[in-house]
């Protein structure tokens, strides 16, 4: 017999793992786990099968989706995410709404409004405008952009390397550490051992922990890095401030940031200093609650 009772789904779609988390009756039924592989954000067929298959496969045989919510991991501008909504609207035949996985922090954290800020792997921010059209800024990969995320502090760690090597400085901590991560034997090649990356974001972001261990063991280069780091995640807020977006309260969240104090630091300080009014908050439970919240919102 089907089940009448209402259920909310909420889906978080990372870079590397998957949280789905389902509510009814205000409690939580469902909450799994599972691997982000072949998630397909660019093909929105695929993606809504994907995400299709998953919720078959979490809930039981009786229990049916009222609503459902994705935070997807790639899902990037609006026209991308309607397009995916379509096709799991099609595929499941329940309201469905998909946003940018950044764009679950703000209701998780309980708001209505505010920014988004990531620093994982990469980084970004994200608000909505007034009319409540979505605004991302950041987000531009490992080569490009990604400042204050973990490759992004990687590849400028190297970057402030090879610069003092070209001054003719001694090799410091974050020259030793660099060095030892990516198996090479002198400053000169690095450059070689970055461009072989296959997979440049996850390969420079794993080394990232050296950044701050260079940091601790006194290194002037490791903490002008991480002190610019938090500064250009600062610089994501103040972009989204000048488009409209209201930035009173920034809701900081992935695992760069949070698991280490020092970029914090220099992020909130960073902050009040360029924008005096704005509020970090360190988002303290799971994204996926926020994906569950914009569902519910649908019912």
């Amino acid at each position: 017999m089907q089940d009448s009772t209402p259920y909310a789904v909420g889906i978080d779609v990372g870079g590397t793992k998957t949280h789905l988390r389902t509510l009814a009756g205000g409690e939580d039924v469902v909450d799994r786990v599972r691997s982000s592989t072949g998630w397909r954000p660019h093909d929105p067929r695929a993606a809504a099968d994907w995400l299709a298959a998953l919720v078959t496969d979490a809930l039981p045989s009786h229990v049916r989706p009222s609503a459902l919510a994705v935070g997807g991991h790639a899902c990037e501008t609006p026209r991308q995410c309607a397009g995916i909504r379509a096709a799991l609207q099609e595929r499941l035949g329940v309201p469905a709404l998909v946003v940018g996985d950044a764009e679950l922090l703000v209701p998780a954290a309980g708001l209505d409004k505010g920014v988004g800020l990531v620093a994982g792997t990469g980084s970004v921010a994200v608000g909505r405008l007034p009319d409540g059209g979505p605004v991302q800024v950041g987000g531009w990969g490992a080569v490009l952009g990604d400042e204050g995320g973990a490759a992004g502090l990687v590849r400028e760690a190297a970057r402030a390397v090879w610069a003092a090597h070209d001054r003719g400085e001694e090799p410091d901590a974050l020259a030793a550490g660099l060095i030892t991560a990516f198996e090479v034997a002198e400053v000169p090649a690095l450059g070689a051992a970055l461009e072989a990356a296959t997979d440049v974001s996850a390969q420079w972001g794993r080394h990232s922990p050296v950044v701050f261990a260079a940091a601790e063991a006194g290194s002037p280069l490791a903490r002008s890095v991480i002190a610019e780091g938090g500064r250009a995640l600062a610089a994501l807020v103040v972009r989204l401030a000048r488009r409209g977006v209201a930035v009173d309260d920034v809701v900081v969240a992935g695992g760069t940031v949070l698991a280490q104090p020092a970029l914090y630091e220099a992020f909130a300080s960073a902050l009040a200093e360029v924008l005096p009014g704005a509020r970090p908050h360190p988002l303290r439970v799971p994204p996926v609650e926020g994906a569950v919240a914009l569902a519910r919102s649908l019912l």
